[in-house]
């Protein structure tokens, strides 16, 4: 009875984190891809490059803790 709001909750909150996850990993991709095709680009790019991958890493660790599935 008290562990379905749990696991609802629980739920969400691996959705929210998933889709995070996922915007995330697309701002990276779009950072590496602007990095790739630029000659010279400005040092903020780049520091806006590892941030990102910093957050992606981080939300991935996350996730693999939690032991979120996409799917589920």
């Amino acid at each position: 009875m008290f562990f379905r709001k749990k696991n609802k909750l629980r739920k969400k909150e691996d959705e929210s984190l998933l889709q995070c996850l996922e915007t995330v990993k697309h701002r990276v991709n779009q950072q590496e891809i602007l990095m790739n095709n630029s000659i010279d680009y400005h040092n903020s790019v780049d520091y806006r490059a590892k941030a990102e991958k910093a957050k992606y890493l981080f939300l991935l660790k996350e996730a693999r803790v939690r032991k979120s599935r996409a799917g589920k």
